[in-house]
């Protein structure tokens, strides 16, 4: 379990807000006056001032030397002490913050407080959750002035000793959101032994679990004395409080879930999907090489490059039309278009080469369904049959709106052995993560199309024959890789 401590320099300091064994004074937590033996700690510093040998950059380094997770850190305070070291980080932050405040009046200079990274002026709230994810700081001064643009001028930790009223609320509802578990009543049940959080997108169109998916996961876990906790992308900081990271939002490595990934990875927590899945599996070129190299069984490819045109000429004989192009990085069935023709082909690649350097041109496989074979430390876990949209050669057909085939949930056993052999081999040189595994059966074989690092589970599809024991086998195994992880 892990254990939040406020440290602030006098009782007073924390007059104004909700009371709690959590918070104690800086002599407390010198003197080591708090509960000690917690897997985690991690201490948010209060204190009034942060300024080099003060009781605040005492207190961020007593922490550090204690193996605590504190905010800010001593690093951080020594980038915020000298103009010279945070400016560095500032450049690209300034080109957005002069697109926000180009009809601002130029005059006068702007101030704002950011409370873990949100702020009253709605605004600068991108701008306020990027610097608090720079330099993490429970309060942080930001000062705004135009010069021949609109630019960062100072930027100065603040502690809440001398807030106004109204600032006072907007602290308490910030520090609230940010450590819900500050003011979480103890349980009158055993605690569990491990903390798991799940990471979600509530405004994701197409997320990989659904909410009814997502409280299956949350109550697999209670069952195994696991606390499941749902975050989202403001959470990023949160992250040492748990053991494990279980990503349910769309992965790409051009966004903030590999972020997320390398971040639990850097702080010894288990993940899924860890950074290398993500990396393997969302860029489909890499994928074509990784099944060639290792004979994996998929159909025909040929990687297209944007500066040689000249291939377009041979392809028709390679793999024959119709051909499917795909962008490397596309989900979704996005991306990926089919060439019944030359002039389609040539059509298409132009328009899809705005979009990558690199494109994939693949030999089309007729099926009426496409295999979708969970795996799950390299062991077949479910299938499901996803069939194609009714007069549309795809299982996803996008438009005004997103229709999809449907869809057949079988137990493992089911499955043609060839299906299940393609998919299991497809997921060996990449990792003993969980994986969705795509596969056409063609002439009795098995023809791998792509690994999804971050496969569907949603209540009623996935989950439609093995019910809760999906989430229980699934919720198992990170239990036991935390279990491992601590040396149980």
């Amino acid at each position: 379990m892990s254990q939040t401590l406020i440290v602030i320099d006098k009782r007073s300091d924390w007059a104004p807000y909700y009371p709690s064994e959590q918070v104690i004074t800086f002599a407390d937590y010198m003197n080591g006056n708090y509960p000690e033996g917690q897997a985690r700690t991690r201490v948010i510093n209060l204190s009034r001032s942060f300024a080099y040998l003060s009781q605040g950059y005492y207190c961020s380094l007593l922490a550090e030397a204690r193996g605590h997770k504190v905010i800010p850190s001593v690093r951080t305070l020594n980038d915020l002490s000298k103009r010279a070291l945070y400016r560095i980080h500032l450049d690209d932050l300034d080109e957005e913050l002069d697109k926000t405040l180009k009809h601002a009046d130029t005059g006068s200079e702007i101030s704002l407080l950011s409370y873990f990274g949100h702020t009253a002026d709605e605004r600068f709230g991108d701008l306020a959750r990027e610097l608090f994810e720079t330099f993490p700081c429970p309060i942080l001064e930001i000062t705004l002035r135009h010069r021949r643009q609109w630019e960062i001028a100072s930027l100065k930790p603040r502690s809440p000793k001398g807030l106004s009223e109204e600032e006072e609320n907007g602290f308490a509802a910030a520090v609230d959101e940010f450590s819900r578990k500050v003011w979480r009543k103890q349980r009158e049940q055993k605690a569990a032994r491990y903390d798991l959080a799940v990471l979600v997108d509530p405004s994701e169109a197409m997320p990989p679990s659904d909410d009814k998916a997502l409280k299956r996961f949350v109550k697999a876990g209670k069952e195994l004395g696991v606390d499941v906790e749902l975050i989202t992308q403001r959470d990023y900081l949160r992250l040492p409080e748990f053991d494990g990271l279980l990503i349910r939002t769309t992965t790409n490595i051009d966004h903030y879930t590999y972020r997320f990934a390398k971040k639990a990875e850097s702080e010894g927590l288990v993940v899924i999907d860890d950074s290398n899945s993500i990396l393997r599996c969302t860029n489909k070129i890499y994928l074509a090489d990784l099944f060639r190299t290792h004979k994996v069984p998929s159909p025909k490819t040929v990687v297209l490059y944007k500066d040689q045109p000249g291939q377009l000429d041979t392809l028709g004989d390679q793999l024959g039309y119709p051909i499917v192009v795909k962008i490397p990085d596309g989900a979704f069935s996005k991306g990926v278009e089919k060439a019944a023709n030359r002039e389609e082909l040539e059509s298409i690649c132009k328009r899809l080469f705005q979009r990558s350097t690199l494109l994939l041109a693949q030999e089309f496989l007729y099926t009426d369904f496409d295999w979708r074979v969970g795996i799950l430390d390299r062991k077949p876990l479910y299938a499901c049959r996803y069939y194609m949209v009714k007069d549309h050669w795809q299982i996803y057909r996008h438009g005004d709106k997103t229709d999809s085939g449907g869809f057949d949930t079988l137990p493992t056993f089911e499955v043609p052995p060839a299906v299940l052999d393609a998919a299991v081999r497809a997921t060996r040189p990449i990792g003993d993560g969980f994986y969705g595994v795509d596969v056409k059966e063609s002439k009795g074989k098995g023809f791998v199309i792509e690994v999804n690092d971050n496969p569907s589970i949603d209540s009623g599809v996935e989950d439609k024959y093995l019910g809760m024991e999906l989430y229980k086998m699934i919720m198992s195994t990170l239990l036991k890789r935390m279990e491992a992880k601590r040396g149980h």
